[in-house]
């Protein structure tokens, strides 16, 4: 592929498609607004449906990558492809639009992502600025991130509601106060759903990715 003028080379691009579309409802839009909540601001180039059942979007971020990830699993009828590489300049207005290596590898990576147990991938194209990924820290930062889905996967709609009221009150005196429960019970449900342990997966694998983006030998 003939590459144009490329800037900024850290990217990832990040295609989600639906599992099982044909038979279900269209969860695009539910998708769409949980991932803006969870990401906000900080793409390059928006989240949006990009054919049929799929969405797509463009950031230089690798926390905001962690969590639309995050974001994706609470929504489990998702494969998740995520690709590293360049991306063509200037950017256009739709991700629709836009071309680079980042985008193949993420297209390969939902197409793996079809078949993999944890329904999600993450591929670097072969070079980025005319150099090799460090094949070594990009599998360490795909490893993090399918343990940290695997392990928030297991949550339960109620672990989901305390991690949401535990993140709004700060402690779990005021969660405890908004849910009408006892503190020792909020710091029980917040165990049962391992919110120490994801918060912990998610900062490595925030750390992780950060390195894989910029790794080159």
């Amino acid at each position: 592929m003939q590459m144009k003028d490329l800037g900024f080379t850290g990217w990832a691009v990040v295609t989600a498609d639906q599992r099982n579309s044909r038979h279900s409802d269209d969860l695009v839009p539910a998708a769409l607004a949980a991932l803006q909540a969870a990401v906000g601001e900080r793409f390059a180039l928006a989240f949006e449906r990009t054919a049929g059942d799929e969405l797509q979007w463009l950031t230089a971020d690798p926390g905001a990558v962690v969590d639309a990830v995050l974001a994706l699993t609470r929504l489990p009828q998702w494969h998740i492809g995520i690709g590293l590489g360049e991306v063509e300049m200037p950017l256009p207005a739709s991700t629709r639009e836009a071309r680079g290596t980042a985008y193949l590898a993420a297209r390969t990576a939902v197409e793996q992502a079809r078949t993999a147990p944890s329904h999600l991938r993450l591929v670097a194209a072969e070079t980025v600025s005319a150099r090799p990924y460090r094949e070594d820290v990009v599998q360490r930062a795909a490893s993090a991130l399918v343990m940290l889905r695997a392990l928030v996967s297991r949550r339960t709609p109620e672990g989901w509601e305390i991690m949401d009221v535990l993140d709004d009150a700060g402690s779990g005196r005021v969660a405890a106060q908004r849910m009408g429960i006892s503190p020792s019970a909020v710091s029980q449900r917040a165990s049962r759903s391992a919110r120490a342990e994801a918060q912990l997966g998610a900062e490595l694998a925030r750390g992780l990715l950060a390195d894989a983006m910029a790794a080159t030998r």
